[in-house]
C-alpha cells in the first residue's frame, strides 16, 4: 500500500483488496455479473464458473445468493475497504445471515483465497515496477493542479483508491471517499486524469 498527502489537506492511499479480490471471485464463480453497485466488469484472468444450485437450493437458491452477494458488497464499500473483515473459516462469521453466501464460501474458500493471493501477489510486482509512489505522485500533482486553479489549498478529504484485476480501462467514484478502478487505467495517464479531475474538483 502507498499512501500520500498534499499540503495538509488531502490523504489518499493507493493499494488492491484482498476482501474485494474474494467477494469479487465469489460474485463471478456463481455468473452473478453485473450485480451490485457499483456493477464491476468480470475478473481478469477469468473465473471458471461453478454450479450453485446443490450449495445454494436449501437456503433460498440463486436469488437469495444475489440478494446476499450485494448486501455484502454495499457493507464492504460503506467503510473504509482496509478496514474491511475477511470471513474465515470454520464458521466465517462475517457473513452471518448471509446462508447462501456463507455456503458458496465455504465450498470455495480454498480456491477463492488462492486466487486473491495470487491477483496481490501480481499487484505488488505491478506497483513496484512502475516505480516509487507513481500514483501517489501523479494524484499530488492533480490536487496542486486544482490548487493552483482555485487560488487555494485543497479542503480536507482523503480518498481511498482500490486497484481491481478488472477488463478495460475505467474507474468507479464510490461516494464520498472511495475510487475503485481498473488494474491499467493508470498506465494510460489521459484516462486516468479523466476519471481522477472530475472527482478532485468536487473534492477540492
Amino acid at each position: 500500500m502507498s499512501h500520500a498527502e498534499s499540503g495538509y489537506s488531502a490523504y489518499f492511499t493507493v493499494d488492491t483488496s484482498e476482501v474485494l479480490l474474494v467477494a469479487l471471485y465469489l460474485r463471478d464463480c456463481a455468473g452473478l455479473q453485473g450485480t451490485g453497485r457499483p456493477a464491476l466488469p468480470p475478473l481478469l484472468p477469468t473465473v471458471r464458473r461453478v454450479e450453485t444450485r446443490r450449495l445454494t437450493r436449501p437456503v433460498g437458491g440463486r436469488a437469495t445468493l444475489r440478494v446476499e452477494w450485494e448486501a455484502w458488497w454495499h457493507s464492504l464499500l460503506q467503510h473504509r475497504v482496509t478496514d474491511a473483515e475477511l470471513p474465515l473459516p470454520p464458521l466465517f462469521e462475517a457473513l452471518d445471515g448471509m446462508a447462501a453466501l456463507k455456503a458458496l464460501l465455504r465450498a470455495h474458500f480454498g480456491t477463492a483465497m488462492d486466487w486473491a493471493a495470487e491477483r496481490c501477489a501480481e499487484y505488488a510486482l505491478r506497483a513496484g515496477a512502475r516505480g516509487a509512489d507513481s500514483m501517489d505522485h501523479l494524484l499530488a500533482r492533480i490536487i496542486q493542479e486544482r490548487e493552483f486553479e482555485l487560488g487555494r489549498p485543497a479542503r480536507p478529504f482523503t480518498l481511498e483508491v482500490v486497484e481491481l484485476p478488472l477488463g478495460g480501462r475505467r474507474a468507479w467514484w464510490v461516494e464520498p471517499d472511495k475510487l475503485l478502478t481498473c488494474q491499467d487505467l493508470f498506465d494510460d495517464e489521459h484516462s486516468f486524469r479523466s476519471y481522477v479531475e472530475p472527482i478532485i474538483r468536487v473534492l477540492a
